[in-house]
């Protein structure tokens, strides 16, 4: 393809997915309310409404969640069109290749976002919303809250991606089985760190909610990232 084919495809490509971004968000809009009660259902009986502080607050909270929402149901929309763009200039291996990568990378954030919503999520509420319960009265705003959850349920969706990174580093040769062997205390020393910073509170317990499974990520990974290896170099990792 000429510069200008590529071009021409690069704007159809680019038109499907905000025509695809756009009715999912319309689509998301209608049910933003149910959208609300299953994000606040983490919090349980400690939150049973939400507050505002402005007018502007709660259309701007609304509008929020159903471009977040809409980015998520059109996804795989979006992911297919940057596929088909890249596929182009991929020979029959690379494409087969790319396909998986696309897919598993998908169900690994989605894997990361159910923990959060599951385990941390609500670990993490009962801990924040019940400290000084007996003397104060959470009033949080739904902007405040949106912005709380949707960080937390990101973080976690990327960090579970750890198992992709590292299985196409091995893949183009940059890291190795043995290498990430040698390497893990320090990983699990940074990984550790990460779960710190992820985690909102600093309670022991929604800490090693996060850790656990980072380093237990980290160990699949060692496994995984052989896989990637062409067979003479994964026999030697051995």
């Amino acid at each position: 393809m000429t510069l200008a084919e590529h071009l021409e495809e690069l704007r159809r490509r680019l038109g499907i997915s905000l025509a695809a971004l756009v009715i999912a968000v319309a689509v998301s809009w209608t049910q933003v309310p149910r959208l609300l009660r299953w994000l606040r259902q983490p919090a349980g009986s400690l939150l049973p409404r939400f507050v505002f502080f402005s007018p502007a607050e709660p259309f701007l909270a609304y509008m929020k969640l159903a471009i977040l929402a809409g980015v998520a149901l059109s996804m795989p929309v979006l992911l297919w069109q940057l596929w088909g763009f890249v596929r182009a200039g991929l020979r029959g291996r690379e494409r087969v290749h790319g396909v998986a990568f696309v897919w598993w990378g998908s169900v690994q954030f989605l894997l990361g976002v159910a923990f959060a919503y599951d385990l941390l999520l609500p670990a993490s509420l009962r801990f924040l919303l019940g400290i000084g319960r007996d003397v104060l009265e959470p009033a949080v705003s739904i902007d405040r809250y949106l912005s709380f959850v949707t960080t937390l349920l990101l973080w976690c969706g990327l960090v579970f991606e750890l198992p992709v990174v590292l299985f196409l580093l091995a893949k183009v040769g940059i890291v190795t089985p043995e290498w990430l062997r040698q390497q893990r205390p320090y990983a699990v020393l940074i990984l550790v760190i990460v779960a710190a910073i992820v985690t909102p509170t600093t309670d022991p317990v929604n800490l090693l909610l996060m850790a656990v499974p980072l380093v237990l990520l980290y160990e699949l990974s060692i496994l995984i990232a052989r896989w990637g290896l062409p067979a003479a170099n994964a026999s030697r990792s051995r």
